[in-house]
């Protein structure tokens, strides 16, 4: 009995586990590492990887993917750059353009998914190459630099000396849990991800209902990418892709399935955070960049295979009687 409960435990709370032993091989390792001001850079410069996270989790939740996100937000990002930088549009208007861009982005790509009843993965990657041909077309490979005050305000502005980005990540964070946890609709989310065939024949309007994760996946990296060229005072057509691959990694670690049906976005947080704490770790620690490319690698491929490894197991449960 004892024995079920600690492998019930390590289950439930593996994500927590990990980060806390990755915190103290750190903390040997670097004396930078557990300093406050490294913490508070661990929490400021991730704001905009948990947002992206939190989009891709709605869409994997509901038994999706989405690989196009990172040429997405090049697209986004250069199309606000450009109406603030060489058009002089109000920064409020670029950015709800932006905004606008980054949802339609993610309908057409549910829309292709479920009326063509294609396999995600491929479409998407597909419009991936098409969103990034758009991006280059648009820049001719220039970079866009010097933002308004008022467009960076997001990121250097500061309230009881915690930056908005962070309070904007917390705030998309616990709406995201609620809709999830509280809602019907979060409900027919779960059952959409698990299984849409009985979803379906239940009432539930599953081709709607993929439609708009996939355009609420781009409206939340559509601000994702608002509050990283911030960041960064500048933007190319360079910028987005690969954070795809960081958001898909971090709910595969933070416990939700590729199958659908199943995480929380509370997980999906720690899985952001034991990656930058691995980034991070690794950085002051002197660990070389291509190493840290390696060692990421592994986690990806680790954490797909523990997802099909757990989905296997309940699969194979007995039912009850």
């Amino acid at each position: 009995m004892l024995k079920y409960k600690l492998k019930q435990f390590a289950m439930k709370y593996s994500v927590m586990i990990v980060m806390i032993l990755l915190i103290i091989l750190f903390s040997f390792t670097s004396r930078s590492f557990l300093t406050l001001k490294n913490i508070i850079n661990l929490i400021t410069q991730n704001t905009f990887y948990i947002i992206c996270s939190v989009g891709m989790a709605f869409v994997m939740i509901g038994g999706g993917v989405d690989l196009s996100v990172g040429y997405q937000m090049s697209l986004v990002g250069v199309i606000v750059a450009i109406l603030m930088t060489e058009y002089n549009w109000p920064v409020l208007l670029a950015v709800i353009v932006g905004l606008v861009v980054g949802s339609l982005l993610g309908i057409i790509n549910g829309i292709i998914v479920t009326r063509l009843n294609l396999f995600p993965l491929i479409v998407t990657l597909a419009m991936s190459t098409v969103y990034q041909g758009i991006s280059f077309i648009i820049t001719q490979a220039k970079t866009y630099r010097s933002f308004p005050d008022s467009f960076r305000l997001i990121c250097t502005g500061t309230f009881l000396g915690i930056n908005y980005d962070v309070y904007l990540a917390f705030v998309i964070v616990l709406i995201s849990e609620f809709v999830l946890r509280k809602t019907y609709f979060g409900r027919y989310i779960y059952a959409t991800g698990g299984n849409s065939d009985a979803a379906y024949l239940s009432g539930i309007k599953v081709n709607k209902i993929k439609v708009f994760l996939y355009g609420l996946c781009g409206f939340l990296f559509a601000i994702a990418t608002i509050d990283m060229i911030a960041k960064a005072n500048s933007t190319s057509s360079s910028f987005g892709p690969g954070t795809e691959f960081v958001g898909m990694t971090a709910a595969l670690i933070g416990g939700i399935s590729f199958k659908g049906g199943k995480g929380s976005m509370l997980g999906l947080v720690a899985g952001v955070f034991v990656l930058q704490i691995l980034g991070n770790g690794m950085q002051l620690a002197g660990w070389g960049t291509y190493l840290q490319y390696i060692v990421k690698g592994v986690i990806l491929i680790i954490a797909i295979a523990m997802d099909g490894i757990m989905v296997k197991n309940q699969s194979n449960k007995p039912l009850k009687a």
